[in-house]
């Protein structure tokens, strides 16, 4: 494929995992935060495996399959249920945005556990990217701790959920990079994250899904930004340019809460916009502290995970 079309291609994945939360959003509104996500969750599992079919898991490092299993759709639940659970459009946006503080947090793991060399840069780069989203939380006085404490008091579980996501996604692109060897079981991870998502809903004898025409037609929308983001960002990352994707997956945070602010009809303060430049930013400072390195060693400078 040519490199420039690729390239083009990947940098769509930019956009679509850009309108996760606001699509999240409206589809838990419309359907409630299980059903309607193992519905959505369900609808990508039917996309990813028409893109890239059902992987052969006897193919899979053992060890591997079973721990990133867990991590993914730990990681996923905690993702889409913090935003699910938020009790305001506006603390789906702030949860959002806690939530991409994994990419500083991935790339601190990989200097702990991977022997990934930095410069100095990496210090700057994460305190900016935490006080962003220090920024986004402390609401519309800014950087207000007693206020952003008293936000997270408010709904612990959502807050909770979506820094222990950062985390999860963390662990597991940092274990991918050591262990994957190369192989991609983005379909069967996303089957047993529905799998999972209808044995809660069924377990807790939920009324039938109040599907319409319309509410559907959101679940697919929102199961093909999240699917076809996956399948957009491979061909990107296997046949286009790696730096110029990944230093514009770091811009996600800023595009993310624009979508949202347009979709949830959400007037966003100054504070919240110079939270979620912080962030993008400070990621991508981190992400450069390990570039810079990696391009003298002549090594591969691609990210070890996709943001979402």
């Amino acid at each position: 494929m040519n490199p420039r079309k690729a390239t083009l291609i990947g940098l769509i994945s930019v956009l679509l995992w850009s309108a996760n939360i606001g699509c999240i959003r409206l589809v838990t509104e419309a359907l409630g935060p299980v059903g309607g996500l193992a519905l959505m969750y369900t609808v990508s599992a039917v996309l990813l495996y028409l893109s890239f079919g059902f992987p052969k898991l006897s193919e899979f490092p053992r060890t591997y399959l079973i721990i990133a299993s867990i991590l993914f759709c730990v990681y996923e639940l905690c993702f889409s249920l913090s935003l699910g659970l938020a009790t305001t459009a506006r603390q789906t946006m702030e949860v959002g945005m806690v939530n991409y503080l994994w990419p500083s947090i991935t790339i601190t793991m990989a200097i702990l556990f991977n022997g990934q060399k930095a410069n100095w840069l990496i210090v700057p780069g994460m305190v900016l990217a935490f006080v962003g989203v220090c920024l986004v939380v402390g609401g519309d006085e800014g950087l207000n701790f007693g206020l952003m404490w008293q936000n997270i008091q408010s709904n612990p579980a959502s807050y909770g959920m979506a820094f222990a996501g950062a985390l999860f996604w963390g662990v597991y692109c940092t274990l991918t990079s050591r262990m994957a060897q190369g192989k991609n079981g983005i379909t069967f991870f996303f089957i047993l994250t529905a799998v999972i998502l209808w044995v809660k809903f069924a377990m807790a004898d939920n009324p039938a899904l109040p599907l319409s025409v319309g509410s559907f037609f959101m679940v697919v929308v929102a199961a093909a930004a999240l699917a076809f983001g996956y399948a957009t960002w491979n061909i990107g990352i296997l046949y286009g340019n790696v730096t110029l994707l990944s230093a514009a997956s770091y811009m996600i945070p800023v595009f993310s809460a624009l979508i949202a602010a347009t979709l949830l009809n959400q007037s966003l303060s100054f504070s919240f916009w110079q939270g979620c430049a912080m962030t993008s930013i400070g990621s991508l400072i981190c992400w450069f502290s390990t570039r810079t390195l990696r391009a003298r060693a002549g090594e591969n400078t691609s990210t070890s995970g996709v943001l979402h």
